[in-house]
């Protein structure tokens, strides 16, 4: 099984006919997959060949779902077009929007994710600044490379998109039901106790990597919300051990203050709550490789 992500989804990419889009749907297609079609107002009516197959351009996205049965969105705009695009995908009521555009003015995001919460969250944010999501052997909906790792039974969440492939490679060997990238922003969707709470539902996932970094306290909240409601082995890594104070790093939503969100904090709080933190990648992969050959 998997989370958000089957083999049964039906995708439609906004922004399909540019650049980014058009290079990225390729690559979903290679991975295996299914992509219906792409949304474009400018281009209604349209078709794009990839390799073969021809995709048709929709001019809105419940026009494209009425058509195809797409029930999931990747999102391909630019910044300054994502706020609309993302809302229209919350009023056509399209169960999961993945939205890898990164610079969305933070007021943007804010609104769509309280726009999707006044509508009862029938639509699922993944994003935004995000490598999107991947079932591996199932579908992939982003940016994740699809041959990096194999089908298996480890959950993966991550903050970073770089530390989300690099934990994909180093147990590959072992395998992921689903891995997530929820994105770095200050303001997202699906956060890191949405993805703990779906690994911990699913039957096909034996235990979870959750990667959080410093800034904010999502990784802190997380950890309460595992000693409370996971009963599967969790491992978690936090980037950012030597970052100094007051500067962000990497992501918007990466930086220190003070004494908060330090990555010496968040690893404290999860050790608490019995989840064992690795320094580096290498060493977190050592610890999950550990728990899987005594499950």
């Amino acid at each position: 099984m998997a989370i958000w992500l089957t083999d049964n989804s039906k995708v439609i990419v906004q922004g399909m006919t540019g650049s980014e889009g058009s290079k990225h749907t390729a690559r979903m297609l290679r991975a295996g997959t299914n992509v219906v079609g792409g949304v474009n107002a400018r281009k209604a009516g349209q078709s794009v060949d990839f390799d073969g197959r021809s995709l048709p351009v929709f001019g809105t996205v419940a026009e494209a779902m009425a058509e195809t049965g797409a029930d999931v969105s990747v999102v391909f705009v630019p910044p300054k077009f994502t706020k609309d695009a993302v809302v229209e995908a919350i009023d056509a009521a399209i169960g999961l929007c993945v939205v890898i555009t990164e610079g969305i003015p933070v007021h943007d995001t804010a609104y769509f994710w309280s726009y999707a919460s006044s509508k009862g969250n029938v639509t699922r944010i993944i994003g935004p600044n995000c490598p999107g999501i991947a079932s591996p052997g199932k579908s992939n909906a982003g940016i994740i490379p699809a041959d990096i790792t194999t089908p298996g039974r480890i959950g993966l969440v991550s903050k970073s998109g770089t530390l989300t492939y690099q934990m994909m490679y180093e147990l590959r060997d072992i395998g992921f039901s689903t891995c997530v990238g929820i994105g770095g922003d200050p303001v997202i969707g699906t956060t890191h106790i949405d993805a703990l709470q779906a690994f911990q539902e699913d039957p096909e996932t034996d235990a979870i990597v959750m990667i959080g970094e410093i800034g904010g306290d999502a990784e802190e909240r997380a950890a309460a919300y595992i000693e409370q409601h996971v009963t599967k082995p969790v491992v978690g890594y936090v980037a950012g051990f030597t970052a100094p104070e007051g500067k962000t790093m990497g992501h918007a939503g990466a930086i220190v203050s003070g004494s908060s969100g330090t990555a010496e904090a968040k690893k404290e709080a999860l050790e608490k709550v019995g989840v064992r933190v690795g320094k580096t990648p290498s060493e977190t992969a050592r610890l999950m490789r550990e728990i899987m050959k005594n499950l």
